[in-house]
């Protein structure tokens, strides 16, 4: 079996996204003093495990209702027959189940046996985002055809993510919390709607009703400023109250800016394929700034 599919299907430029918010509670963490490095391994092995289940359970999905066909940007490997569709149908509950493993791992790393209560919410919070991140494309239902792909990125990229992360460590919630998960879950939001006004049109005709769709380009490029904007307001906020640098979110706000004029701009949907990228690596870029940020000028 060829290795190189596998990986192009994993889609590694989505995964620097997807480990944000676990950098960012990871790092708030330690600055409440709180640091376990098997909490913070294992916690970036489950979500790179997720995002990868994702990113499988996509190929999976919209390869096999034809959505794929003729889209613009990366190729799907089941929609171009690299992979047949029982092959990654399999992949999927692979990586399901050793997912799993991993953050049943992380939550017995995390709580012990003395915390069955906290256990038990956390295994059930595991197995929502197995049942998320495998439902945005695949089934009837898939929640992904019918608009609600930007709730569900804001869910579990940037509350669960961001806050789930800091209570394995600290065991309570801290609410101001609430500010950074806010605004990676928004920055994630934004990534997925570039996503989806570069394939506009490809959507329309497969009957995926992403919000785009429902909204139209347009408003969708107004929709991208409003959450970009909020997202990094949000951070700058949460800087301000914890009395420490803002230089993270002054740095990521110039390719913030950049993008949202480069988007107003677009005409041609191929133009936000290289924009989703950059968006992506900033949110990436943000997260590793602040944990710098807290571990060298606190």
């Amino acid at each position: 079996m060829k290795i190189k599919p596998w990986i192009q299907a994993a889609r590694l430029r989505t995964l620097p996204l997807s480990v944000s918010g676990i950098i960012v509670g990871s790092a708030y963490a330690y600055y409440q003093g709180f640091s376990d490095w098997r909490i913070v391994v294992l916690a970036l092995l489950t979500t790179l495990g997720l995002q990868v289940l994702s990113n499988y359970a996509n190929d999976y999905g919209d390869g096999v209702k034809g959505t794929d066909a003729n889209r613009i940007g990366e190729k799907r490997l089941v929609a171009a027959g690299v992979i047949t569709a029982e092959q990654m149908k399999k992949a999927v509950i692979i990586t399901a189940v050793l997912t799993f493993i991993i953050a049943l791992l992380l939550i017995y790393v995390a709580f012990g046996k003395e915390n069955f209560a906290l256990s038990l919410i956390f295994i059930l919070l595991g197995i929502g985002s197995i049942g998320a991140a495998i439902k945005y494309t695949v089934g009837k239902s898939a929640y992904g055809y019918s608009g609600f792909g930007d709730l569900f990125v804001f869910i579990f990229f940037g509350l669960v993510s961001v806050i789930g992360s800091n209570f394995l460590f600290t065991h309570f919630i801290d609410w101001k919390l609430f500010l950074p998960a806010t605004s990676i879950g928004l920055l994630s939001v934004a990534v997925l709607n570039l996503n989806n006004m570069r394939d506009i049109e490809n959507d329309k005709i497969a009957g995926k009703n992403t919000l785009v769709v429902k909204m139209g380009l347009k408003w969708a490029k107004k929709y991208h400023e409003i959450i970009l904007a909020i997202g990094m307001l949000s951070f700058m906020v949460f800087l301000m109250l914890i009395k420490t640098s803002l230089l993270p979110v002054l740095l990521i706000n110039i390719p913030i800016i950049m993008n949202m004029n480069k988007v107003n701009k677009s005409e041609k949907y191929e133009d936000f394929d290289p924009e989703l990228k950059k968006v992506a690596l900033s949110t990436f870029a943000l997260s590793i700034l602040f944990w710098l940020t807290l571990v060298f000028l606190n």
